[in-house]
């Protein structure tokens, strides 16, 4: 996926903290980028529901 390429990112991520490979991901510091805190499934559930309700 070439998602520094999108004009908005959403990216769902329990934490900032760096990955298995050590390195920060510069696109998660981009402009931008939108980032959700929390598990994923949990996460995408909630954020289906409230489009659901809009």
């Amino acid at each position: 996926i070439d998602a520094d390429k999108a004009r908005v990112v959403v990216v769902i991520k329990r934490s900032l903290n760096v990955g298995y490979a050590g390195v920060d991901n510069d696109l998660f510091f981009e402009d931008k980028t939108m980032m959700l805190f929390g598990d994923g499934k949990k996460m995408m559930n909630e954020l289906n529901s409230a489009i659901k309700d809009l």
